[in-house]
């Protein structure tokens, strides 16, 4: 089993910054994949951003420019720079990622953290 903590999100202007964490913790697996996904009320959920084992990026184009994601492997964390915030960006933010244990890959998902930008 793979569990996912996130934090750092919270209340900030529009304009500001937050930078999300979420670390992952247990024993005998591995991680490929690590993403923020973002869910508001009557929306779909949506990828804002992915990175993969050799270090590459993906982004939503309504995040590009102002998200940064990064991890750090020794530590089994991700991270979310969230840049010049809108209020369209108000969100319940996940992580997960796709983790591997004894042969299975299954994509656990952390309890997310609400994140919300005021004009």
């Amino acid at each position: 089993q793979v569990q996912l903590v996130e934090s750092g999100g919270g209340l900030v202007q529009a304009g500001g910054s937050l930078r999300l964490s979420c670390a992952a913790s247990g024993d005998g697996f591995s991680i490929a994949v690590m993403a923020w996904s973002r869910q508001a009320p009557g929306k779909q959920r949506e990828v804002v951003a992915r990175i993969n084992s050799d270090g590459s990026t993906n982004y939503a184009d309504s995040v590009k420019g102002r998200f940064t994601i990064s991890r750090d492997n020794a530590k089994n964390t991700v991270y979310l720079q969230m840049n010049s915030l809108k209020p369209e960006d108000t969100a319940v933010y996940y992580c997960w990622c796709t983790a591997t244990n004894l042969g299975w890959s299954y994509t656990p998902w952390g309890q997310g953290t609400q994140v919300t930008v005021s004009s």
